[in-house]
């Protein structure tokens, strides 16, 4: 008697064969590779990835993104032109707005964005939206990495629920796993080839089969929640950091004390120290962001992160810390700020970069804006500013911008500016990043932070 056997049963005997059809092609380079969101991360990776051999589609909403890619018109400084043109020229890389494209895809990399709102809740809607897309279109035997930096659960919640509710088996005949972006912008030392990478799957073929394909830099750990946590633990140590040492800038400056010599002396101890310097504020696409979703987290399940609420206060108010500083150095020099010109050098939320992503400066340029007779931003970085709602051109560097200027402020230190000419020109300077003593350019025009 002959017994029909059902798919579901062919697929429970040879529950291994997606697995390892994927770990061949994934060994052998065949392994199609798909990476939604082609920002400051995303197209990053899809580059690191095409030039590993793979063949690479990126996705993205915008059009234009898309059309210009396809053209070798780059738009991320951590993205070399030539490298990228080369990987079109080979067909390596293309871009498309077609989801349909999807299930053509053996991994998927989702690298969207995750902000936070005015509230500074997370914002997860860009995830939720990818992996409902994911599902509609994804093919059996498919591995999916969320990339996207989040909160424990969310890829459970928002990658694995949508598979399973299409009738997929997670480890079985889909795979999926974290791994969070560790990108930092303009970082010419570390990057996608010798950075370590956390790599959590939902199982443990999931687990294998991520850190097949990210390589050599995969850090495997016990499962998606502790890479979930991994990512926004190691900022939230920062941003803590961050805010101490913050804290004690506003306390030298009570004392008399200054902050720059006294940091440089606690970090002249061979251990137990990590030096972090004092700023305007905390910017980037991660720090100022990250310690939110673990806030958020802490009070669905009633408790409260006070640390990292306290972290928080500390460093939103290093801006109005700022804007006190300068209306003093103002004041000193008989000059109301209503009355004065005001030049801000830099106003990237890093050094030697264009991201305006959660800069503090830029916060400090919307406490200035309407509080002063003229406002110059010196940014050559950017073309313009987009402050309290309205376009803030950017000026090119002249030295007799700064000889016309009541007050230069160093927002950022672009390795660009000429710190010389500027301390010979500039009537008077606050120096946020304390740049002219490292140039040896200290002088009684000159405050620091």
């Amino acid at each position: 008697m002959i017994t029909e056997v059902t798919q579901e049963v062919v697929e429970y005997i040879n529950k291994d064969h997606y697995s390892e059809v994927l770990r061949r092609k994934i060994e052998d380079k065949t392994a199609k590779v798909g990476v939604i969101g082609l920002g400051y991360v995303g197209l990053p990776t899809a580059c690191h990835y095409g030039s590993k051999g793979y063949n690479v589609t990126g996705f993205d909403v915008s059009k234009t993104k898309v059309v210009n890619l396809n053209g070798g018109i780059n738009y991320i400084n951590d993205v070399n032109n030539a490298e990228l043109s080369e990987l079109i020229k080979k067909k390596r890389f293309s871009a498309t707005t077609d989801m349909n494209f999807l299930g053509e895809m053996d991994v998927i990399l989702i690298c969207v964005p995750t902000p936070i709102n005015k509230t500074k809740e997370p914002d997860i809607s860009f995830v939720k939206d990818v992996g409902e897309v994911i599902a509609e279109h994804v093919k059996k035997g498919t591995m999916v990495i969320l990339e996207s930096t989040t909160y424990p659960g969310t890829t459970e919640e928002y990658i694995c629920a949508p598979l399973i509710e299409e009738g997929y088996a997670i480890g079985e005949n889909v795979f999926v796993a974290y791994s969070p972006e560790r990108i930092d912008p303009g970082n010419k030392n570390f990057n996608l080839s010798n950075t370590p990478k956390v790599v959590g799957g939902m199982t443990e073929s999931c687990t294998d089969l991520a850190c097949l394909f990210i390589g050599k830099t995969a850090h495997r750990v016990n499962g998606l929640r502790v890479a979930e946590l991994s990512k926004i633990f190691e900022n939230t140590f920062r941003w803590i950091n961050m805010a101490l040492v913050n804290e004690m800038t506003v306390l030298c400056n009570e004392l008399k004390i200054d902050v720059w010599e006294t940091t440089n002396a606690a970090s002249s101890k061979p251990y137990g120290f990590m030096k972090f310097t004092p700023g305007i504020g905390v910017g980037g696409h991660c720090i100022p962001v990250d310690p939110y979703y673990l806030l958020f987290k802490a009070k669905e399940h009633g408790h409260r992160a006070k640390m990292i609420e306290l972290a928080g206060e500390i460093n939103d108010g290093m801006v109005d810390y700022s804007y006190t500083r300068i209306l003093e150095l103002l004041a000193a020099k008989d000059k109301l700020m209503k009355h004065s010109h005001i030049v801000v050098l830099g106003a990237a939320y890093k050094s030697d970069i264009g991201d305006l992503r959660e800069s503090p400066v830029v916060r400090l340029l919307e406490r200035l804006q309407d509080k002063v007779r003229n406002l110059t931003v010196i940014e050559p970085y950017v073309k313009e500013i987009l402050i309290n709602g309205q376009i803030q051109p950017v000026a090119e560097y002249d030295d007799a911008i700064l000889q016309s200027a009541d007050i230069v402020v160093i927002g950022t230190p672009h390795s660009c500016f000429d710190w010389k000419s500027i301390h010979e020109h500039a009537p008077l300077i606050f120096d946020s990043k304390n740049v002219m003593e490292e140039n040896g350019l200290m002088s009684d025009k000159i405050s620091k932070l």
